[in-house]
């Protein structure tokens, strides 16, 4: 699955784990994608959104 959220483009982001002796390793943090059923321009289509899409009310849920 995409980790990109179809709505607000949110995607992966990278950085740094860094230690108490301030070592740093590359780490990366992903959002929380879901695979919903989403009315899109009146007709039902399986989107990824994310959850503070989801949450906010940004994507109209199909039953």
């Amino acid at each position: 699955m995409a980790n990109v959220c179809d709505i607000c483009a949110k995607g992966e982001t990278s950085g740094f784990n860094v230690s108490h002796s301030h070592l740093k390793t590359k780490r990366t943090w992903k959002p929380n994608i879901q695979r919903v059923k989403a009315m899109v321009k009146g007709e039902v289509k399986k989107v990824n959104v994310c959850t503070r899409c989801l949450r906010s009310g940004k994507v109209q849920r199909a039953i």
